[in-house]
């Protein structure tokens, strides 16, 4: 089960003058707070009588190295800040940069059509996956044409109307990641299917994922395991990489379960949430490629997010817009 560790880096530059024999000698020194500890790194600037002026251009030119120093050091001892490879970090910034210029160039009605089929895309697939017999050109018809296809529950009719609700909602929050965000995402995602005293609300019972061995907590544990999540999102979304956070979201989301259902299709909407509020297009996790995206989660949930990082990492690069 994930362990909900922050990361939060606090650090202090100066530089140094020691003499040594009669003689001056300056060095980059920061120091760096992370996991509880502080670290020193030093790096050698010169020696002899230096200008203020000729030490900032040395301290500006030594720097980098000290900054590379720093994230080899906190790179090799923080698996989460390797999880993506540098070829993928190029990957997803030039899905980011044709995202906001192809968002710029769309005229209303082409970023409508965008919308919708998405929103169908999106709806379809995270419905089937949870079971549902809609189809994609019936989810598309009820979204847009409020059509109710033949031979399909109510319930399943509500599932891809409440779906759109909470998809707007999330897509327009401006505000950060809480425990009433997420509960009012799950409300409207389930008004109208679950009882009042379950939709919004933590859950009071024991829950149980089917085909998987993973037991999530215990009801007296969701609050607490819930807010340990919102505690490590908060110290750590500007460290890791957007990707690298959504993807432990999702996953560590998933491990707690905190609601009696509807956990899966709340918690890919708090995947896209996280992708686009840092600049990237929201995706759709495939129906047809569930047993990969289950093996990832199981996998995140042991300890290993890296398949769930590449997976959405796969999407992103494959997103069309």
């Amino acid at each position: 089960m994930f362990k909900y560790t922050c990361y939060l880096n606090v650090s202090v530059t100066y530089v140094l003058k020691k003499i040594i024999g009669g003689k001056p000698y300056f060095y980059l020194v920061k120091n760096v707070r992370a996991g509880g500890a502080w670290k020193k790194f030093t790096v050698y600037m010169g020696k002899g009588p230096i200008g203020r002026g000729d030490l900032e251009k040395l301290r500006k030119a030594h720097t980098k190295t000290l900054d590379q120093k720093v994230a080899a050091y906190l790179k090799a001892t923080d698996p989460l800040l390797g999880l993506l490879s540098e070829r993928q970090l190029v990957d997803l910034e030039k899905v980011k940069a044709a995202y906001r210029k192809a968002k710029g160039q769309m005229s209303a009605a082409v970023r409508r059509r965008w919308y919708e089929w998405f929103l169908a895309t999106f709806t379809y697939n995270s419905n089937a996956i949870e079971g549902s017999t809609v189809n994609l050109l019936q989810t598309s018809a009820i979204l847009f044409e409020g059509l109710t296809p033949p031979g399909k529950t109510t319930r399943e009719v509500r599932e891809v109307e409440n779906h759109r609700r909470a998809f707007d909602y999330m897509a327009g929050y401006r505000g950060e990641l809480s425990k009433a965000f997420v509960c009012k995402l799950h409300r409207l995602m389930t008004a109208g299917i679950l009882p009042p005293a379950e939709s919004g609300a933590f859950r009071s019972v024991q829950v149980f994922v089917r085909g998987s061995e993973i037991i999530p907590p215990r009801p007296e544990d969701v609050a607490k395991s819930f807010k340990g999540l919102m505690l490590w999102y908060r110290g750590n979304k500007r460290r890791y990489h957007p990707v690298v956070v959504a993807a432990y979201l999702h996953a560590a989301f998933e491990g707690i379960h905190p609601f009696v259902d509807y956990n899966g299709r709340t918690g890919r909407l708090l995947l896209n949430y996280q992708l686009m509020r840092n600049g990237f297009p929201p995706i759709a996790i495939a129906y047809r490629g569930r047993a990969k995206y289950y093996r990832a989660i199981q996998a995140a949930i042991k300890g290993d997010l890296r398949p769930l990082a590449r997976l959405v990492h796969g999407y992103l690069t494959a997103a069309k817009f």
